[in-house]
């Protein structure tokens, strides 16, 4: 098996990889930037909590890099450090500091004790629940009843309204939560947290408050005629994705009275592609023997009234988080695994391939069919 080589993101990419979970975007369609697994990005984004590190940026007030030189140059000269101090506005104590902690008269030099400067400024400032551990042991408890940081926040304004020192906000709390190198609330309060994520998310990862992740004008599953339901008639398909590794998907299809299972090569997982897919797919049968589709709510149905018009098949969701409303579809997925187990890139998998492990499935005798093949009584025929 061929081993991807390991990439090092360099401080431009970092940067925009950092920009693009910030805009809400996922570990996935950052990875398909730089031809990587999901897998490749979570390290970047879990040594900080998912949290971004602050750009570091030097004091106003710190000795700059030419004011460095200018001592450096003095030093050489042997000037005073009065003297060199009047020449750059800096009081002699900081010119004295400045020499005794980089090596002294005999061994300064600018370029060394700046960047020793910029190393002694990378020590990080204590939180506020490392400074006061008497606080953080009350938002650690307060955590474990279960209550929200900002809940915690919001309690402890009211509690001590002039206590500055008793009072945390719930940003606080959240990064001293994710990011644990800061020593302050153990990894294991994650769990008291609703989302039970284990790094923190934008505002802007939430489909909901943006309008996406919602399918417009969607039919329930409790719409779907009777006739569909009991499986009386023939012409009815419960439809789902099976994926892959590398993004790579195959849409499935069973009928639901004879249990014919069919299966659409998918390019990618988007709105576009799948509707284009199930159009070419449906044009294969006769129509009667496709009436109607029932999806999830996957996203990727998003175009269901263009794939409605273009077949005039319509198209049924089940309610969220309930797969056994599609149960013969579950039932076929899981088959399908003997054949195509996970792990594997099924973008390498040619629709003829896929037809014959459809065919397979077909001939095989079911239970629920009294052991007799979804092909046997089905009059489905493929054109």
């Amino acid at each position: 098996m061929k081993h991807r080589t390991r990439i090092y993101f360099n401080a431009e990419q970092r940067a925009d990889i950092w920009d693009r979970w910030q805009r809400g975007e996922s570990m996935s369609s950052i990875g398909r930037l730089f031809e990587r697994e999901s897998s490749s990005i979570y390290p970047l984004l879990q040594r900080s909590g998912g949290i971004r590190p602050s750009t570091r940026t030097r004091s106003r007030v710190a000795l700059s890099l030419s004011e460095r030189e200018e001592i450096s140059r003095g030093v050489a000269s042997q000037q005073s450090m009065r003297s060199i101090a009047r020449q750059i506005k800096r009081s002699p104590s900081t010119i004295s500091r400045e020499i005794q902690r980089n090596g002294g008269y005999d061994s300064y030099r600018a370029s060394s004790a700046d960047q020793a400067a910029w190393d002694r400024a990378h020590r990080a400032k204590p939180c506020k629940l490392a400074r006061h551990r008497s606080l953080a042991k009350v938002v650690a408890a307060k955590l474990n009843q279960q209550w929200s940081p900002q809940q915690i926040a919001g309690w402890l304004q009211r509690q001590y309204p002039t206590s500055e020192h008793q009072r945390v906000s719930h940003e606080t709390i959240y990064r001293s939560l994710y990011i644990q190198a800061r020593g302050v609330l153990k990894k294991e309060l994650q769990a008291c947290l609703r989302t039970q994520r284990t790094i923190r998310r934008s505002k802007q990862a939430s489909l909901k408050q943006q309008g996406l992740g919602k399918i417009t004008n969607a039919v329930s599953i409790k719409d779907r005629p009777a006739s569909v339901e009991d499986r009386a008639v023939p012409g009815h398909w419960e439809g789902d994705l099976i994926g892959g590794t590398h993004n790579s998907y195959i849409a499935t299809l069973v009928e639901r009275q004879s249990r014919y299972v069919m299966f659409a090569k998918i390019e990618q997982k988007n709105a576009e592609t799948v509707a284009a897919a199930l159009i070419k797919h449906a044009q294969q049968l006769p129509t009667e023997l496709y009436q109607s589709l029932t999806w999830d709510r996957g996203t990727e149905m998003a175009n269901h009234r263009d794939f409605t018009l273009a077949t005039d098949i319509a198209v049924y969701f089940c309610d969220p988080k309930s797969p056994w409303q599609r149960g013969s579809n579950e039932n076929t997925n899981r088959l399908l695994r003997q054949y195509f187990p996970k792990g594997i890139d099924l973008s390498s998998y040619t629709q003829a391939q896929l037809n014959n492990v459809a065919r397979q499935l077909n001939e095989r005798p079911r239970k629920t069919l009294a052991y007799k093949g979804a092909t046997q009584d089905s009059g489905i025929i493929v054109r």
